[in-house]
């Protein structure tokens, strides 16, 4: 196991798990663009949920590969449905939010 692969695993946990805490707390910024995607309001504590236990998973992937990997798998796919939610409604400039989760997720995977 890599240092660099370790440090990426971290900050991708990291990063996921913030944006965990900001869709279950209701952050202001994270709860009015997700109206505007017509995201409904049932949805984000199950958002919230699915984004923690990909967090989680990346952690205990540094002990079990396997479970890193499928928690990574989930992640990429939960963020490149959240790139079409954008694209979907239209807000094409808020594409880049998403991404910015993805991509560490997507490089710990390439770096397994």
């Amino acid at each position: 196991m890599s240092t660099s692969f370790v440090v990426v695993t971290l900050l991708a946990a990291a990063l996921v798990s913030f944006s965990a805490v900001s869709v279950l707390l209701r952050a202001k910024w994270v709860v009015e663009p997700l109206a505007e995607y017509r995201i409904p309001q049932t949805w984000l504590p199950w958002l919230g949920a699915a984004k923690a236990a990909g967090a989680a998973g990346l952690l205990a992937g540094l002990l079990v590969p396997a479970v890193g990997l499928l928690a990574g798998i989930g992640l990429v796919l939960y963020f490149c449905g959240a790139v079409i939610a954008v694209v979907r409604a239209r807000f094409y400039g808020h594409i880049p939010f998403p991404l910015i989760y993805l991509a560490p997720v997507a490089v710990a995977l390439a770096l397994r």
